[in-house]
């Protein structure tokens, strides 16, 4: 799980664990390589996730749609022959953070309806992440319909393809907000629980492992190849 790619703007007030730097990225795909892993989106992760095929990957989620994962992710992930997922907030395209920017002191720019197509033209995926990043649980049954629902037609409309996988934000989930997911016809949703996520699991409850700017390439080893993350969830 992945925010920001980027170096962390010297005026950012908190959260600067949401950015990853284009080096440290670059070598955090490089050592997925290098252990004969394969970094895949969401959708090209499901026959692993159902069970249907076998090997080793690594699923590759970036939230929000920040113009920085354009700019620095795809052509690292493009070297490597990787494919990733970037969840997009249908509502703020081509705007900027507006969920966070007072907390954070900065706006951030999200990419444009141009930038996703490139994004998407480029062998990545485009996930939806609501319309306007709400806390789903206190949404009404009508507004979780316009979040979830809503943000895949937004999306689609932008792309002219099927838009199949959603996240939480913020992982704020329960039992009906995962109902009305898998109504809006989504294959699968990611949370921020945290854990790596396996064969058999709840796709519509499924955890990630958060990478953030402080992780030396040790410590991203320890929680992308060992059982850490899952003793800590």
């Amino acid at each position: 799980m992945y925010h920001n790619i980027d170096r962390a703007p010297r005026e950012l007030r908190r959260w600067r664990s949401l950015y990853v730097s284009p080096g440290a990225f670059a070598r955090q795909m490089w050592l997925l390589k290098r252990m004969g892993y394969k970094g895949l989106s969401m959708a090209d992760a499901m026959p692993y996730l159902r069970g249907e095929q076998q090997g080793h990957i690594a699923v590759i989620t970036l939230d929000d749609g920040y113009v920085d994962n354009l700019e620095w992710a795809l052509p690292v992930l493009q070297r490597y022959g990787f494919t990733a997922t970037c969840y997009v907030v249908s509502g703020s395209i081509g705007r900027y953070n507006n969920w966070d920017a007072e907390k954070l002191g900065i706006q951030k720019p999200l990419m444009t309806p141009a930038q996703l197509r490139a994004w998407h033209a480029g062998g990545m995926e485009i996930g939806a992440h609501t319309r306007s990043h709400p806390r789903l649980t206190q949404c009404n049954d009508a507004q979780l319909h316009e979040e979830i629902a809503g943000s895949k037609v937004d999306l689609e409309d932008h792309l002219g393809a099927p838009v199949t996988q959603f996240c939480y934000p913020y992982g704020d989930m329960d039992d009906r907000v995962a109902d009305a997911t898998r109504a809006a016809g989504y294959d699968a949703a990611t949370t921020t629980h945290r854990g790596r996520a396996t064969t058999g699991m709840n796709l519509w409850r499924l955890p990630r492992v958060q990478v953030a700017r402080h992780h030396v390439l040790p410590q991203f080893a320890m929680r992308a190849f060992t059982n850490y993350e899952n003793r800590r969830a």
